[in-house]
């Protein structure tokens, strides 16, 4: 596994010398068989290693974590953690994160190398520089012109983090995409936000800035397939990036919960679309989620728009404090990338740390690491 991964090429995976335990023979084993395995090397480990789990993590991985959270709470744990290894259960995108925000000794493991995200691939680096390029010429970038700042989500590829902060920009969550906001309109007049329009359709919108001041920017269309006239009158630039996941959440479905269960709140994350958010009793990152069903009264009901590990995980933690969570859409929305690590790859990678090799090294090159920490700094010291 030594080379440049092909979804980024910012980022080096390497491996120390010696040959690893054959991932082959985890995988072939039946999920419940690598508990003591995982257990074992943990304590042989001890606080050498920390392992990080998102929320949309399955619940056989996520409950081997130290640490669970969104991308927002896992980048502030990820700056602080003084543990040689951190296993990021997780996509590649965080892994990365965590990569740039660690100290020099520390090393980033992702599982499964395959676990990435489909909306960090929709920004490409060549096509966000040649973007910025259009809207240097068509003079939107000047002080003149009242400057213009680029915003990208942490579901972004290092380089792309390395360009905004290069530019004067910085990294949100949906955590602390309105403080990112006010941050940016503060110091300039437009934003280019990417890579999903739709949390920054809904921030833009919250904030009071109407729908007719905002623009999508198709990176396969010429000059983004938007005329200069709409670009100058635009006060954010919305790159056309998605999550697979949110993006599945539809009006219609919370016209069917209004329909049929009465008194059900509806939530969901700003990831979703427009139309959905609208329609919601209330909106906001996974932990915000979290949240609302806590803090709400006993008997209380509420329909969920996001991942649904996440969804069935709270399901069943509030189901005993007499409060039900159900998903919004009756499909389920899995999170496919983010399933790929299993108790095997954990395993497989726990092991092979006992032996005293470190596998899927999750390394940003240096020079992209430099911005990339600047855009990450800058993000940290605004409030969630």
């Amino acid at each position: 596994m030594n080379g440049l991964l092909e979804f980024d090429p910012a980022v080096a995976v390497v491996e120390t010398a010696g040959e690893s335990c054959s991932l082959d023979n985890y995988l072939s084993q039946p999920d419940h068989t690598m508990d003591a395995r995982i257990a074992e090397a943990r304590a042989k480990l001890g606080t050498d290693v920390v392992l990080l789990g998102h929320h949309y993590q399955r619940d056989e991985v996520i409950r081997f974590a130290d640490y669970t959270g969104d991308s927002y709470k896992l980048s502030k744990i990820a700056s602080q953690t003084d543990s040689k290894y951190m296993i990021f259960c997780g996509v590649h995108f965080m892994a990365e994160t965590a990569d740039v925000l660690a100290k020099p000794w520390q090393h980033v493991i992702l599982p499964d190398l395959n676990a990435g995200c489909s909306m960090a691939d929709m920004a490409e680096i060549g096509q966000v520089e040649d973007c910025w390029d259009a809207l240097e010429r068509a003079g939107l970038t000047s002080e003149a012109a009242g400057g213009l700042i680029p915003l990208t989500y942490m579901n972004s590829a290092a380089a792309i983090k390395a360009f905004c902060g290069e530019r004067g920009g910085l990294v949100c969550t949906s955590s602390n995409a309105r403080g990112a906001f006010d941050w940016a309109f503060a110091r300039a007049k437009k934003i280019l936000f990417l890579p999903d329009q739709h949390l920054g359709r809904n921030t833009a919108f919250a904030m009071g800035i109407p729908l007719n001041e905002m623009v999508v920017w198709d990176p396969y269309q010429i000059n983004g397939g938007v005329t200069p006239d709409r670009l100058k009158a635009a006060k954010v630039i919305l790159w056309k990036g998605h999550c697979s996941v949110h993006q599945r959440f539809l009006p219609e479905h919370v016209d069917r919960v209004r329909r049929e269960e009465p008194g059900m709140q509806v939530v969901v994350h700003p990831e979703c679309r427009w139309e959905v958010c609208q329609k919601a009793d209330a909106v906001g990152s996974t932990e915000r989620i979290i949240e609302v069903i806590e803090k709400a009264p006993e008997g209380s009901s509420f329909a969920v728009g996001t991942e649904i590990h996440l969804v069935n995980r709270l399901a069943r933690q509030f189901a005993p404090l007499g409060k039900r969570v159900i998903t919004l859409d009756d499909a389920g929305c899995l999170c496919t990338t983010m399933y790929r690590i299993s108790p095997q790859h954990l395993a497989w990678a726990l092991e092979n740390l006992v032996e005293g090799r470190v596998v899927n090294h999750i390394k940003v090159d240096e020079d992209v690491k430099e911005w990339a920490r600047v855009a990450l700094d800058r993000m940290l010291e605004i409030k969630a």
